[in-house]
């Protein structure tokens, strides 16, 4: 993730659903349902396998989170200027890695680690389904507010809320929102005597008016839960995740299947991937609903496998002579599965993007050094023909970052549809001394000319409105069409390559 030890499926997602059992989470929809799990766990090797003790306090740059290390044991607390929260108590993990000097395990097998370089008192960690590092720098001591953490009190859930949001969230300015007021306003409703259905309904207020799918709040005592979502996803979402899991998303996606699809088509990845043709012809279809939960068991690195597996299979038909993605319905996951599929169709080496986080102090603008996210070609079979990806707004997170991954590619890939969600961080997953949990944005994804697409998504080429009412009842996929047109008429004129072996 790049990011904190923060709340996502598949360490990422922010705006997930998982696809296995069609059912919505509860992180993600990273906004679509955002698991709220700490995806953390976190252990370490001996000071003689290490050749310096990890033990101390360490301070992640952004991403609030603070970690005490002694022996086999690693406290973790999630701070702000003025308040801290204790997170869990984890156990060291013996198990020597190459290139890591520490490894964390998560409770469901996905690993964070520490990697082996650096001075004694900075280091990188890196969690497993994000595209970046994390800094870490040693304290000579806990935050002051740590000493006393933040009580259980509706005033106080109120103010590590208030703060949380205040030192890390992305998108104030653009989104013309004056936190600073809104806190004012907000926090003469909560007393001593707040009940926690009154505490819920201020803060899922505070952040509504955003509309940001990456934002979310959820409180299992009260069985209630809130997450965003940009204004017009309803038009093709329709009621709640869940529903949409098990009823909507099967009808559109049926559409386009009798119309255009050799059907079945095969699934790769846990039922999150499928590939196959397009009607009598040598065009590939590959349909990718998530970047999430590849592999029933062994966490990330077993979804990994899976997917580099699968992507062997497709990348290896020696008919394949053009291909569309197709992420209309993707409801995001882990980053680096996506940047895991671009290098099977480069040419050519190139920047995807560059990922920066939030600073904790609170001036806006400041920002972690940037971390790069490069394409390389993959000498593993590939596929470097002539390819179009369909997007729309349920395009959302890990989909929106793959997006991105494809735009320097040579030849290009045209996009055509509508814009993407326009959510890209890791959400940063957040626990109130009530234990409720909340998620925000803390960081941002630059092309290579700087640009970022928070909040008005990757925008397509060809712009074609998706699952239209009237093309549904008629059995239309306007989309698709226009894909194998330009499809067709690139094979035209010329061979291509197709196939890397």
């Amino acid at each position: 993730m790049g990011a904190s030890f923060s709340q996502r499926p598949s360490l990422r997602a922010a705006a997930s659903f998982d696809l296995s059992t069609r059912v919505a989470p509860g992180k993600n929809l990273r906004g679509f349902g955002v698991r709220m799990v700490l995806l953390l766990s976190v252990t370490f090797f001996a000071a003689a396998l290490c050749g310096q003790s990890l033990d101390g306090i360490w301070r992640t740059e952004g991403y609030g989170d603070v970690l005490e290390i002694h022996g086999d044991d690693l406290k973790l607390f999630q701070v702000t200027s003025a308040t801290c929260v204790p997170g869990e108590t984890l156990q060291r993990d013996r198990a020597v890695i190459a290139g890591r000097e520490a490894t964390f395990k998560s409770k469901d097998g996905d690993d964070a680690f520490v990697r082996n370089s650096g001075p004694a008192d900075h280091k990188l960690l890196h969690q497993e389904g994000s595209a970046s590092d994390m800094r870490i720098d040693r304290l000579d001591r806990l935050p002051a507010a740590c000493e006393h953490p933040t009580p259980n009190t509706p005033p106080d859930n109120f103010e590590v809320f208030a703060r949380t949001w205040a030192e890390n969230y992305i998108r104030f300015n653009q989104r013309h929102a004056d936190w600073d007021a809104i806190v004012a306003a907000n926090r003469k409703k909560v007393t001593p005597q707040s009940t926690p259905e009154q505490l819920f309904d201020v803060l899922q207020s505070m952040i509504a008016p955003f509309h940001d799918a990456h934002t979310s709040i959820s409180a299992p005592d009260l069985k209630r839960s809130f997450h965003g979502y940009r204004g017009g996803t309803e038009r093709i979402m329709r009621g709640t995740p869940g529903d949409f899991v098990r009823t909507r998303m099967p009808e559109l996606l049926a559409v386009t299947d009798r119309a255009y699809l050799d059907t079945p088509l095969h699934p790769y990845c846990n039922g999150h991937v499928f590939f196959g043709h397009v009607k009598n012809s040598e065009i590939g279809y590959l349909r990718i609903l998530s970047f999430s939960s590849y592999a029933q068991q062994g966490g990330y690195a077993a979804g990994s496998e899976a997917l580099e597996s699968a992507l062997d299979e497709i990348f290896s038909d020696p008919t394949l002579k053009a291909l569309v993605i197709d992420v209309r319905i993707n409801f995001g996951g882990a980053d680096p599965w996506g940047l895991a599929i671009a290098p099977r169709l480069a040419t050519n080496q190139y920047l995807a993007y560059t990922k920066v986080a939030r600073t904790n102090p609170p001036a806006r603008d400041r920002w972690t050094p940037a971390d790069p996210s490069i394409v390389r070609p993959s000498s593993r079979p590939g596929f470097r023909g002539p390819v179009v990806e369909l997007t729309s707004a349920m395009t959302i997170s890990a989909g929106e970052t793959f997006t991105q991954a494809l735009m320097g590619r040579t030849p290009h890939v045209t996009r055509i549809g509508e814009s993407t969600q326009g959510v890209f961080s890791d959400v940063l997953g957040r626990r109130l001394p009530n234990g409720w949990q909340f998620g925000l944005p803390n960081e941002i994804y630059r092309d290579e000319n700087g640009r970022t697409f928070d909040i008005t998504g990757v925008p397509p080429e060809i712009e074609i409105p998706v699952f239209a009412d009237s093309d549904l009842a008629a059995g239309r996929d306007p989309v698709m069409a226009k894909a194998l047109d330009i499809l067709s008429a690139q094979m035209k004129p010329a061979a291509h390559p197709g196939l890397s072996r």
